[in-house]
């Protein structure tokens, strides 16, 4: 990832995390809506929190790390989404948005760890 994409990439991940939160807001006010809610708070901002401490590492294997960490941070958020959606416990159409985010971020991360790894 180059440098500008790095940046830009950074910003995708922060608006992600600025609508997830937001999304996080409106849950139900029920027991398990709270708990998958702070479940899915924890692994969504890991995502670009393990990015912008990427951006800091020692060298590449550290740096390869760091996306690994984001990327399965990013598919677990995409479980937690799900649930909520699927249990009615969320606004479909906003849980569908921000999964086929994540779809994108996760591809993005993926493609870009088998760049670092030297195997594309």
């Amino acid at each position: 990832m180059a440098k500008q994409s790095n940046n830009e990439f950074k910003k995708r991940l922060y608006v992600f995390t600025l609508r997830l939160i937001g999304f996080l807001d409106h849950l139900p006010n029920d027991n398990v809506s709270k708990r998958i809610g702070d479940q899915l708070l924890r692994s969504g901002t890991s995502i670009v929190a393990n990015f912008a401490e990427g951006q800091a590492a020692n060298g590449k294997k550290e740096y390869t790390q760091y996306f690994h960490y984001s990327l399965k941070s990013a598919n677990e958020s995409k479980l937690w989404l799900a649930l909520l959606r699927d249990t009615k416990r969320a606004e479909p159409n906003e849980a569908n948005k921000l999964l086929a985010e994540l779809d994108e971020i996760a591809n993005i991360f993926a493609s870009s760890i088998l760049t670092l790894k030297g195997k594309r």
